[in-house]
């Protein structure tokens, strides 16, 4: 009695090993979350710098604060100017800060030595990253060249064009992998239904020789996969958020390059991915099964 309940209980429809399943795609969407992490982090990091490019404007000498005040609100209404939260990124800085700050650098006051300060006030803007382009900012510096009050405008532009290549070079080979990864992904969890679905190929039979319909053969299969969709993708969660943790406390500020809402959408991928995937492998699958032969199943 008691072989006969436990071979009944082995058998039962929709039913096939849960730990071996549910620890394979884990293990495929905590790889594939660990890279969409590693994606998120290296967008930010880009975007920062990005928004660390800038542009100083030298002002002429013995200009009004008033004038220099008019110069500044020009410059923060302009496209190109980065805003946070309505506030436009512009710095003005005079020249007696800016020779504090090269004495605090280099450690030699140069205003003693020549007896006059050459230096000029300076209002240094940052670039929106979307005209980071060489044409963009030849137009701009040259726009800003026209405003009555500008003596000079400049900005590295070697250093600016070397981190647009980087960025895009680095965006197309993140984007290629992420393709990648997300097929591999994919393939492994189908196959591990697959292989799961394969000893329960002679119970489908079985059923359908009974007269059960199609949808109450697939229903319990279909819930289960789900289910160990939904677990997998949870536990998969929970390993990423442990590893995050512990990098966090070796890499100071590590944790700073992902927003709430980037972790919220890559957890909530992850967990739909588990279940799409596995409701897509058992439904394809399951209707595999039904159509074979019974020589095909031997």
């Amino acid at each position: 009695m008691a072989k006969d309940k436990k071979f009944r209980k082995k058998k039962r429809l929709g039913s096939y090993p849960f730990l071996s399943v549910v620890f394979s795609i884990t293990l495929a969407l905590f790889v594939m979350g660990l890279f969409g992490l590693l994606l998120l982090m290296t967008k930010n990091l880009s975007t920062i710098i990005q928004e660390n490019v800038e542009m100083q404007v030298f002002l002429n000498k013995n200009l009004s604060q008033n004038e220099i005040t008019k110069i500044t609100k020009t410059l923060s209404a302009k496209d190109y100017v980065i805003k946070k939260e309505g506030v436009a990124q512009i710095q003005y800085l005079t020249k007696e800060e800016a020779a504090k700050d090269f004495y605090e650098e280099a450690g030699q006051d140069f205003v003693e030595f020549l007896g006059d300060n050459p230096l000029r006030d300076v209002v240094v803007i940052k670039i929106n990253p979307d005209f980071h382009a060489s044409q963009n900012l030849s137009e701009i510096k040259k726009e800003i060249g026209f405003i009555r009050g500008v003596y000079e405008v400049t900005y590295m532009e070697t250093v600016v064009n070397s981190i647009r290549q980087n960025v895009q070079k680095v965006s197309f080979v993140l984007i290629g992998f992420t393709i990648i990864l997300l097929i591999v992904v994919v393939i492994l969890i189908n196959n591990t239904i697959k292989l799961a679905l394969f000893s329960q190929r002679f119970l489908i039979r079985s059923m359908q020789l009974v007269g059960a319909t199609t949808r109450f053969i697939r229903k319990p299969f279909l819930i289960r996969a789900s289910f160990f969709g939904f677990v997998s993708g949870v536990l998969a969660i929970g390993m990423l958020a442990s590893l995050m943790r512990y990098m966090d406390t070796e890499v100071d500020g590590l944790i700073d390059l992902l927003r709430i809402d980037q972790v919220v959408m890559l957890s909530s991928g992850i967990v739909l991915v588990g279940i799409f995937v596995g409701f897509m492998s058992t439904f394809v699958a399951i209707r595999k099964y039904m159509r074979m032969s019974l020589d095909e199943l031997y």
